[in-house]
């Protein structure tokens, strides 16, 4: 696939979960998938990854993502800015009705036309704070 073609398969990826077609996003995934949550903490398999989703954007009643990417090669980098209510347990912390407003890069390996790996970066201590979370 070209460059091109990969970079609208990751807007693609967003618009499933901003629809809650999980099982569109799952398909776009390689059957070799793995993700990575932050630097080395791997999960193999579309599905884990899908189920962890889930349980993010449900914790936020109005979850969307807003994604800007750029590629080369079998690679795309998105810079994604999510958003919503804080309605759901979220990490433990229970609804605080609070608005959560984060941005992360994310970076998205293809081969065969499909997602064989996404690495994610984020700064989960913001989205705790928003919810008042206080370092002790």
């Amino acid at each position: 696939m070209s460059v091109s073609e990969n970079k609208k398969t990751v807007v693609a990826f967003y618009n499933a979960l901003n629809e809650g077609d999980y099982d569109s996003a799952a398909a776009m995934c390689h059957e070799d998938f793995v993700f990575y949550n932050q630097i080395d903490t791997p999960r193999p398999g579309a599905e884990g990854f899908i189920e962890a989703e889930k349980k993010h954007i449900d914790a936020f009643e109005g979850c969307h993502f807003t994604t800007e990417t750029v590629g080369e090669g079998d690679r795309v980098a998105a810079y994604v800015v999510t958003e919503g209510k804080h309605t759901g347990n979220f990490y433990g912390f229970e609804p605080t009705g609070h608005k959560m407003r984060m941005s992360m890069c994310n970076l998205f390996t293809f081969k065969d036309g499909k997602i064989i790996e996404k690495r994610a970066h984020y700064d989960r201590y913001d989205i705790l704070q928003q919810l008042g979370w206080e370092p002790r």
